[in-house]
């Protein structure tokens, strides 16, 4: 899979304009938290229970460590309620 570097000071993660869409894959309730590349998005396994938006939370912020972006730079397009979710970054 060819990822986008979006650490703070790449050139990708400079002066971007277009949002990039990623479609991420859930684990709630995992035995460790961890990012895993898959196909063109990822997959991520959190020990968060999907309750209140717990794994939610955990999800976005496991994410933006993962590509080196700040948590608000992430927004839910749609799949909140569900396994399957796609974030925009700005």
């Amino acid at each position: 899979m060819n990822m986008l570097d979006l650490r703070p000071g790449s050139a990708q993660g400079k002066g971007m304009r277009e949002p990039v869409i990623i479609p991420v894959q859930v684990q709630p309730r995992a035995g460790r938290n961890e990012v895993l590349a898959e196909g063109d998005g990822f997959r991520i396994r959190t020990t968060a229970a999907p309750e209140k938006g717990k794994a939610n939370a955990a999800v976005r912020k496991l994410l933006a460590k993962h590509l080196g972006v700040a948590p608000s730079r992430l927004q839910f397009l749609r799949g909140q309620s569900a396994k399957t979710k796609l974030f925009k970054l700005d």
